[in-house]
């Protein structure tokens, strides 16, 4: 399945005005305007300043090395660097679970990001694995989100904990993993508000939710996954951050991947925060959720 749409592949674009001669690769030197060009590619692909700069020097030392002698050397080594960048610090894309269940995914992100989409997904994702699942309605602001969630339960047979509109997240989150107790449920996946990442008031909250998780359960969350939109650039590593400041996020879910050709946010999200991507989201379908490859990653960035 195609990760990215795009007209032209990032691969593509950097062949078409970017590449490195390769007589001038081959005597060990680097052209100083197609470098520049390749930059300035790697920046409107959202990898982000950090990231290019390091995929940057990592091209010339290669270069100088003599390692890229051919259009193919270079493609290779463009996609080493990507991977390696994925790979680097925590990179574990395996989901964790609790050793005595029920295990406790509590999942972030902003309005719009595909937070509650990707609840159902993954719901659908573990029930398929034979685990019984519960979701609760911790989005207690929108009574539109508690319906939604209602309805994706239904879909794929999990369990459902809903509230009453304007209702205490934290309170939700409490009593979903009581009644996961009680009822023997594998995993449970709790819900939160849409919220705004420069809303102070919110975040508090946040936290407030993840500290009583821990009371009623030590050592859950076992995982906490923030939900990312990736069309939206640049944007998504400040969220990321204001994120990681309130809650520690174990892991990275990057949505909308199949609406925009900029996925080296992906790299610029995963180094900014120091967590692993777990799953990357392209289309609606409960189907279209996919479990994250760095290889697999950086082979569709780059070739589309």
């Amino acid at each position: 399945m195609a990760l990215f749409k795009s007209k032209k592949s990032l691969w593509q674009r950097i062949k078409d005005v970017a590449l490195l001669d390769v007589a001038v690769m081959a005597r060990g030197g680097v052209g100083a305007g197609s470098i520049e060009q390749l930059e300035t590619l790697l920046l409107e692909a959202d990898f982000g300043v950090p990231v290019t700069m390091r995929l940057i020097e990592d091209i010339e030392r290669r270069a100088k090395r003599g390692e890229l002698t051919t259009e193919e050397d270079f493609r290779a080594a463009l996609h080493a660097s990507v991977a390696a960048a994925l790979r680097s610090g925590t990179n574990d894309a395996a989901l964790t679970f609790a050793d005595a269940k029920p295990t406790v995914i509590l999942v972030l992100g902003v309005n719009g990001a595909g937070k509650t989409t990707f609840i159902g997904k993954l719901a659908s994702r573990l029930a398929g694995e034979g685990k019984r699942v519960m979701v609760a309605a911790g989005d207690t602001f929108r009574a539109g989100a508690i319906d939604q969630l209602r309805l994706w339960a239904e879909r794929t047979g999990a369990d459902f904990i809903g509230a009453q509109a304007g209702g205490d997240p934290a309170a939700v989150a409490y009593s979903a993993i009581d009644a996961a107790i009680t009822r023997g449920v594998d995993v449970v996946i709790i819900d939160t508000a849409g919220r705004l990442h420069t809303s102070d008031g919110l975040m508090q909250e946040l936290k407030k939710v993840d500290r009583v998780i821990a009371k009623r359960m030590p050592g859950a969350p076992h995982e906490s996954l923030l939900v990312l939109d990736g069309t939206i650039g640049q944007n998504a590593v400040i969220q990321a951050r204001t994120f990681a400041a309130a809650v520690p996020v174990t892991g990275l879910v990057i949505t909308k991947l199949d609406g925009t050709a900029r996925g080296g946010v992906v790299v610029a999200v995963h180094e900014a925060i120091d967590a692993p991507v777990k799953f990357v989201g392209v289309g609606e379908a409960a189907g279209d959720l996919l479990p994250f490859d760095a290889d697999t990653f950086a082979r569709e960035l780059l070739e589309g």
